[in-house]
């Protein structure tokens, strides 16, 4: 009997993903969805017996939609497929009903054992998964840019949890590609706070090299501080500079990592530096990016739930870079 599938992520390029790891034996009907609001709507259809359900989302996020699947018992059983690994976030959403929680990039292998685990699929695993197809244009293009950056933020950010012993709130990844003297349009957030620090650390492997700038804004430095169980009393220069370097070493190595593994190539990370301490951002970039000619920019605005700790982590590349970035992205099979 064929079996209604729905597919909820606001990437075309997830959605793609998620698409061709459904094994070839499998009798199902594919619906798709950009945000939770659609997959409600599909689902009050008879279209999402079966929901793979990303979480970060505009619209109506991951956890709002299943708060309402839950809520108007809504005849769907839910596998959450997202970038966002922090424990807490699998809890949250076991806790609502979701069957299971499987991390991004998809596993087929351990999409398998669920779906068998459940008794929604009885078949063989398949082959090999086929390549993507490349993005034809700019805007799917920076599609796939933005779920690789999304991929690379979770883990980044569930590092940040473990840690601290918080919940990160992850946003949507803002990625842009423009020349380097527009840099400071693609984040006019960071540019509103009036004296920032900044770490950078750069990055290179054949055919790829970039840069990651994590952007602190100097009013949270006590906050992030006092997460690290550093003594307040003691907080001089030398020691807020140490917050800095040990939230940079976290998020920069976990993102970068995360990002290396996705195009399977491995990234050599120079050692942290300090690009400048309580300026302005406007200085601090024409001082450091001026280098290249077009760029693309990924911005990723961490936040931690029930504080006043924010940061931003950029992650910066040269064109050549992203050619060779996305080359691998669609051509990599599992």
């Amino acid at each position: 009997m064929t079996i209604s599938v729905l597919i909820c992520d606001d990437s075309k390029f997830a959605r793609s993903q998620m698409a061709r790891s459904i094994p070839r034996g499998w009798d199902v009907e594919l619906s798709y969805a950009e945000n939770g609001q659609e997959a409600l709507d599909l689902i009050a259809k008879g279209k999402g017996e079966v929901l793979f359900l990303d979480l970060n989302m505009p619209v109506l996020d991951g956890y709002e939609t299943m708060l309402r699947i839950q809520q108007d018992e809504l005849p769907s059983m839910v596998i959450v497929v997202s970038g966002d690994v922090q424990e807490e976030a699998r809890t949250r959403m076991m806790k609502m009903g979701a069957l299971d929680f499987i991390q991004k990039p998809i596993d087929k292998d351990k999409l398998f054992v669920i779906l068998k685990q459940y008794g929604l699929y009885s078949g063989d695993i398949g082959d090999d998964l086929p390549a993507l197809k490349k993005p034809a244009d700019l805007s799917e293009r920076l599609d796939a840019y933005r779920e690789m950056a999304n991929v690379a933020m979770g883990r980044a950010g569930e590092k940040l949890a473990k840690l601290l012993g918080v919940f990160v709130n992850l946003p949507i990844p803002n990625v842009n590609e423009i020349a380097s003297t527009e840099l400071h349009m693609a984040i006019a957030e960071v540019q509103e706070k009036e004296s920032i620090s900044a770490i950078s650390q750069g990055f290179v492997s054949p055919g790829i090299n970039g840069e990651a700038l994590l952007i602190f804004d100097d009013a949270n430095v006590k906050s992030m501080a006092r997460l690290l169980k550093y003594s307040e009393v003691n907080l001089n220069a030398e020691l807020e500079l140490e917050v800095l370097m040990d939230i940079a070493n976290i998020l920069v190595g976990a993102c970068l990592t995360a990002l290396s593994e996705q195009i399977h190539v491995k990234l050599n990370i120079n050692h942290p530096i300090v690009l400048g301490r309580h300026t302005d951002l406007k200085q601090l970039l024409s001082n450091n990016v001026s280098r290249w000619n077009k760029i693309t920019a990924i911005e990723i605005a961490y936040a931690i739930e029930n504080s006043d700790v924010s940061f931003d982590l950029m992650l910066l590349f040269p064109d050549t870079s992203m050619e060779n970035i996305l080359e691998r992205l669609v051509s990599v099979v599992e």
